[in-house]
């Protein structure tokens, strides 16, 4: 590993940083994060991403040692502290150190954790031929049982879809909701072309409140292109004309066959393909 992390207020080497087995991010998976980009050596939406991460702990009653302005100087002291000019970057705060029960009142400290490496989600070829994707079986978190726009650490849920994803030789799959309706995927957004359209869930659907996936909303309304936020079903996937995928380690990605069916004529489509553009001409800006 080439990275640094941060972690108790110090930077080291990923081999010197380490958490107590009692802490209860590890035994719980109680705590929140952030996945994070750092292009040409500066910090990708880090304000929005640093905001999300706050209303995340205070959703689940966790409270963040720092203020926000000093978690923001934290990653980009600990970005540098590498030397890497493209990076990504993992924010972790754990609710600490605690006993074997469940009550959080038992722990101490919130654990801050910063982790500055590298990130290849797919393979370069994906990007210039697109995914291929299957609807997974497990459905996605009720929005009333565990909210699907807090970031925490327990992604037992979408690791469960990862896994018939992996089941079924694809790198990716469709999550529904309790109603059979399109949310997401494992770890990102979607979005659907259609007759020029763009369509994405609506974030009621239960769907992570992706900053990717505002960034593109924001870029294809300034290219003119029609962004909708209806209820989207398996129907909308299959007749799509373009399907693209969204997050922060994917960036832009096409998909061109869901469930063994076709998308469109099968390539990566020309919306996809101009938003694609200009989303690295503003990470790149």
């Amino acid at each position: 590993m080439s990275g640094k992390v941060y972690i108790n207020g110090k930077i080291v080497d990923p081999s010197e940083a380490t958490i107590s087995v009692f802490d209860h991010g590890l035994l719980y998976g109680d705590g929140v994060f952030e996945g994070i980009r750092a292009y040409s050596g500066k910090v990708f939406k880090l304000r929005e991403h640093i905001d999300r991460l706050y209303d995340s702990a205070r959703s689940i009653a966790l409270t963040i040692p720092m203020p926000r302005e000093a978690m923001m100087q934290a990653t980009e002291e600990t970005v540098r502290a590498t030397g890497k000019k493209d990076a990504y970057i993992r924010l972790v705060v754990t609710r600490g150190v605690g006993n074997l029960g469940l009550d959080p009142r038992k722990c101490a400290i919130p654990q801050v954790i910063i982790i500055v490496d590298d990130i290849t989600l797919y393979p370069a070829e994906s990007y210039e031929k697109g995914l291929e994707v299957v609807t997974a079986a497990t459905t996605r978190n009720l929005a009333n049982a565990l909210n699907p726009r807090i970031k925490s650490l327990n992604y037992l849920n979408n690791i469960l879809a990862k896994i018939e994803a992996n089941r079924a030789g694809v790198p990716e799959a469709i999550m529904l909701n309790a109603h059979g309706e399109v949310c997401e995927c494992t770890a990102d957004n979607i979005f659907l072309v259609k007759n020029g359209i763009l369509f994405t869930p609506p974030i009621h659907a239960g769907i992570l409140d992706g900053i990717t996936r505002n960034t593109v909303i924001d870029l294809a309304n300034e290219a003119g292109i029609r962004v909708q936020q209806p209820t989207l079903t398996r129907h909308d996937v299959y007749v799509a004309d373009e399907c693209f995928l969204t997050g922060t380690g994917a960036e832009i990605i096409s998909v061109v066959k869901a469930d063994d069916r076709v998308l469109g004529n099968g390539k990566p489509g020309p919306i996809t393909h101009q938003l694609r553009e200009r989303y690295h001409a503003l990470v790149r800006a």
